[in-house]
């Protein structure tokens, strides 16, 4: 196989501990690749752990792009990922590599395939001021404040979503536009044109479940062991309506160390959101990515022959 024959971009996407970052490693080894981060979590420096955010030693080994580089005192929106992303796999392709998207981010993949809405810039002052409302009368108070501003966006959104909520406030006070009008126009995403080519190969993991499970249940254990508590105590104040103080172990090892839980309760808790999540995920891609090379095997090193068999042969569709 030769760099002119094999996809320029591969996509490898799937549920939380379904071992993308493993096999997205061996690929990466074998293609001369890098990887590109194409999950909202291990975006968040201060969450390596409850992440499961690949570790120095794997980064040593093989480039990466997109891991750590964001605060979870800051909103971090589906837009700026993209354009990060679409640069970070330029670079990659200029430099004659392969890029190796992976995570578990639905909506990131379909971004960087099909394209985002394109809303203008929102005024500072209007982004605190919602910020601001959002967070210190909470999401009810927001959603009711849509609701008489964007009665259409406000249907569409769960009282309780108060980033959602934030972001469709900021939209119809800055452009005076409802967000549901400027999601009727797209543009292409980053890897639209590459993909109609055929040269983008898509794989998503849809291992046995309750395999999944099992593993998302001992990962979470090799997390707390490893300092995820620690992890979690030291978070610095930050919205609570933020999307990285919602990652998976979070909110309940938050309300242990509060003392709203007891620990045993919270990890029981945090592991049962955990397959929850996994779910959800499963469930989304199965539905979302019909035209993806689906594999459903276990073993991170197995996958990947697999993988680098559909991409000698040029099988990159179920």
């Amino acid at each position: 196989m030769t760099p002119e024959t094999r996809p320029q971009v591969i996509l490898i996407a799937g549920p939380t501990a379904s071992g993308k970052s493993a096999v997205s490693l061996v690929l990466a080894h074998r293609l001369g690749g890098e990887i590109v981060n194409a999950d909202s979590m291990q975006l968040y420096r201060e969450l390596p752990l409850l992440s499961a955010a690949p570790g120095r030693d794997d980064r040593a080994r093989v480039p990466h792009h997109l891991y750590g580089v964001a605060s979870v005192a800051e909103p971090f929106s589906v837009a700026r990922w993209v354009d990060l992303a679409g640069a970070s796999i330029d670079g990659i392709r200029a430099r004659g590599r392969t890029a190796i998207v992976t995570g578990g981010t639905g909506l990131y993949f379909r971004t960087l395939l099909g394209g985002l809405s394109e809303v203008p810039p929102i005024d500072d002052d209007v982004r605190r001021e919602v910020r601001e409302l959002v967070l210190a009368s909470g999401a009810a108070a927001g959603h009711a404040a849509l609701a008489a501003e964007d009665p259409v966006m406000a249907e569409r959104l769960r009282p309780s979503d108060g980033q959602r909520i934030a972001r469709a406030l900021e939209v119809i006070r800055s452009t005076g536009r409802s967000l549901s009008i400027w999601q009727e126009t797209t543009v292409d995403g980053p890897l639209t044109a590459l993909d109609r080519q055929g040269g983008v190969g898509k794989f998503v993991l849809l291992p046995p479940r309750d395999w999944l499970y099992e593993r998302c249940d001992r990962r979470f254990d090799l997390m707390m062991e490893a300092g995820a508590l620690d992890e979690v105590a030291a978070l610095p104040p930050a919205d609570p309506n933020l999307t990285a103080l919602k990652a998976l172990g979070v909110p309940q090892l938050r309300a242990a160390l509060a003392g709203e839980l007891a620990m045993d309760e919270a990890v029981t808790l945090a592991k049962t959101a955990t397959r929850h999540y996994a779910k959800r995920q499963m469930t989304w891609f199965r539905n979302q990515c019909r035209n993806w090379s689906a594999i459903e095997e276990k073993e991170s090193e197995r996958i990947a022959d697999m993988i680098f068999s559909k991409i000698s042969n040029n099988g990159l569709t179920a």
